[in-house]
């Protein structure tokens, strides 16, 4: 992977992929050119060298959707391992104190009841907690009466395993249902075209979903993202500016029950207006067309 600086603030990064040397210049210049947003409709935008990282850990939850599936797992797996392994200490030390380790019972009686039955190790130790938290209960183990502490260390393994639970099943729904997913049948041209239409340059694409539920209230908005520079020779190295979607409603709400062909007439006042095909191979520019709605 490559980077290129200077278009985007310190502590951000563009990056591109580098093309294959055997293609022709023509084609190399323009494919080489860095993205904001990918062909897949992802951001192609790093976070590097940021150094207030610890606002992440503000909001843990959003951090823990944000993350990659394998690293999501990692987490729980880790969380899971962990609590087992905390508990299970707490458990032995608590049948070691109350002098269940030894042996119990002689020809005369069983002797005194232990905190929790059949603990003779720090293995069934980690048995026991593994059964306490994931509400196993083979029956083989069990928390007695003889020890208030034993049903305290119960109660709180209790409660922290339901909220384990309850983050990682919140986790994964929320992963499951992004909207990414639903992205992914709606179906863009692979390339746009400036052609005349009623007399006038158009910009225009295509786009259609392949689901047959439809998104409602589906709004489409073009911007043009660019490096301009102000009257007073200050340059902003990421100007964004909005185009108006074409449409007799005047509005960019589109009703996507087929596709669509999505236009914008070039006139005065279009950021497109003062480009000419031969500008608009070599100028730094990226159209991004961002399509909201509710599935």
């Amino acid at each position: 992977m490559l980077a290129r600086k200077g278009l985007l603030p310190d502590g951000f990064l563009l990056t591109r992929l580098a093309e294959d040397s055997t293609q022709p210049n023509r084609f190399r210049s323009k494919s080489q050119r860095a993205r904001f947003i990918t062909k897949g409709g992802s951001c192609n935008v790093a976070h590097k060298n940021i150094r207030e990282q610890g606002r992440f850990l503000q909001d843990v939850f959003t951090t823990m959707v944000d993350l990659k599936w394998q690293h999501s797992l990692l987490i729980f797996t880790s969380a899971f391992l962990c609590s087992w392994m905390l508990f299970a200490m707490a458990w032995w030390l608590l049948a070691f104190a109350h002098g269940d380790l030894e042996p119990r019972g002689t020809e005369d009686g069983p002797g005194p009841v232990p905190c929790v039955t059949a603990i003779h190790s720090f293995t069934s130790a980690f048995l026991f907690s593994i059964e306490v938290q994931v509400t196993i209960g083979f029956g083989g183990r069990m928390v007695t009466e003889e020890c208030p502490l034993a049903i305290m260390v119960l109660i709180i393994q209790n409660i922290l395993g339901l909220i384990i639970n309850a983050v990682m099943l919140g986790c994964v729904f929320m992963k499951t249902a992004q909207a990414n997913r639903r992205a992914e049948t709606l179906i863009f041209s692979r390339s746009a075209v400036i052609a005349p239409r009623n007399g006038r340059p158009t910009f225009m694409f295509r786009v259609g979903d392949l689901r047959k539920s439809m998104i409602i209230s589906a709004t489409v908005q073009l911007q043009v993202i660019r490096r301009t520079v102000t009257i007073e020779g200050e340059v902003i190295p990421v100007s964004q500016l909005d185009i108006q979607v074409e449409n007799p409603l005047r509005s960019n709400g589109i009703f996507l029950v087929s596709p669509l062909i999505i236009s914008h007439t070039i006139e005065r006042g279009s950021p497109l207006y003062e480009l000419s095909a031969q500008s608009l191979a070599t100028t730094d520019l990226e159209i991004i067309v961002i399509l909201e709605g509710t599935p």
